[in-house]
């Protein structure tokens, strides 16, 4: 059986805090294995394990990345079963729909030797802590650094040809919706494009892209209209009944990076830096709004004043990141407390007994 993978984030460090977009990217499934007890680095291990023994019995895998630890997983989703298993450690805590019946709770405690986890006590209060703090200062110098842009993108924006911007949308509007709706309602799913991560920004778009008939590579500059003709062309695939995949930008969850229409096998992205890409089928197209909506020599006017805004946007990245950096360090030794006091052989009876439960029901 060949089975399908799709890498996702649906949780982010941001410029507006920790976000979550759990309620849209778990909609519609029956139900929710919410391992608690437990920190990351047990409950990612785990949710590895069985999401590669149930990837041999259907067609769809989801993986879903973490944001603070690269390699590790906040979850896993089978679309055809409909079933997730999901990390429920802090913070990744949403409001449930079901407890019991939808979400369904595994204690991942019972695996956990308390002799041996005592003598961290107070180890363990002070990482909680530490970790907590580094990550509200990378979201205050994240919260910084989108001030930082907006300056950037205003450069661009009082140079933008609004009537072109609009005819360019208008155009990509007729591509996608000029064949007619689909008779049904429209299911929206919200994502991140990628994250900001403890080893910088992360996406996955050709992945997700790849098997994709048409590809379009938006190019521009900050305020070149991206996001709103991206904001646009989903209120138009609703309007038309169409599903339509939404990617929230990593670093302002106001802002879209990329659209996927999946009936229409079609992808539309910002292909800017910190996520750029350059066309690498016959098929794939770039729309430049650069060169389309925004007034000539643009870039060489305000180079000098584009250059100390890239210039303090960078800097204040790299010192959202470092936090980013020390939290992982004292996850990583957290992680590694909380692996020592694990007795395996109970852990993985746990995954069975998931695993089993699923076989039965479905």
């Amino acid at each position: 059986m060949t089975t399908a993978e799709r890498h996702i984030y649906a949780a982010g460090n941001t410029a507006r805090g920790y976000r979550t977009l759990y309620d849209s990217v778990l909609a519609g499934l029956d139900r929710i294995y919410l391992l608690t007890g437990v920190v990351e680095g047990i409950t990612s291990g785990l949710i590895e394990t069985m999401g590669k023994e149930l990837a041999k019995k259907t067609h769809q895998v989801e993986w879903i990345h973490s944001p603070f630890m690269n390699g590790q997983y906040d979850g896993i989703v089978f679309p055809e079963l409909k079933v997730a298993i999901m990390d429920y450690s802090y913070p990744r805590i949403w409001r449930p729909q079901g407890p019991g019946v939808k979400e369904i709770q595994v204690n991942l405690q019972t695996a956990l030797i308390p002799d041996k986890l005592a003598p961290y006590k107070d180890k363990i209060a002070g990482w909680y802590e530490k970790i907590f703090a580094y990550d509200q200062q990378a979201y205050t110098a994240y919260g910084e650094a989108l001030r930082i842009h907006d300056d950037w993108e205003a450069i661009y924006i009082s140079n933008l040809d609004p009537q072109a911007a609009n005819q360019i949308t208008e155009e990509v509007k007729e591509l996608f919706f000029g064949q007619g709706s689909l008779p049904k309602e429209s299911r929206v799913r919200r994502m991140y494009l990628g994250a900001a991560t403890p080893a910088g920004p992360v996406d996955h778009i050709m992945k997700l892209t790849d098997q994709l008939d048409k590809r379009y590579f938006i190019k521009g500059r900050p305020g070149s209209g991206k996001s709103t003709m991206l904001k646009k062309l989903v209120e138009e695939a609703v309007k038309n009944g169409m599903d339509v995949e939404v990617y929230h930008c990593g670093l302002d969850p106001h802002s879209l990076d990329m659209v996927i229409l999946p009936e229409k096998s079609v992808a539309i992205f910002d292909s800017t830096a910190p996520h750029e890409y350059f066309p690498s089928k016959e098929t794939d197209e770039v729309i430049d709004m650069y060169a389309r909506a925004i007034t000539p020599g643009t870039d060489e006017k305000y180079s000098d004043q584009i250059h100390q805004i890239k210039t303090r946007y960078t800097q204040k990245v790299k010192e959202a990141n470092a936090y980013l950096v020390d939290a992982k360090d004292l996850r990583e030794q957290l992680n590694a407390a909380y692996w020592d006091a694990t007795d395996q052989t109970r852990l993985r009876a746990i995954g069975q007994a998931i695993l089993s439960v699923l076989a039965r029901n479905n």
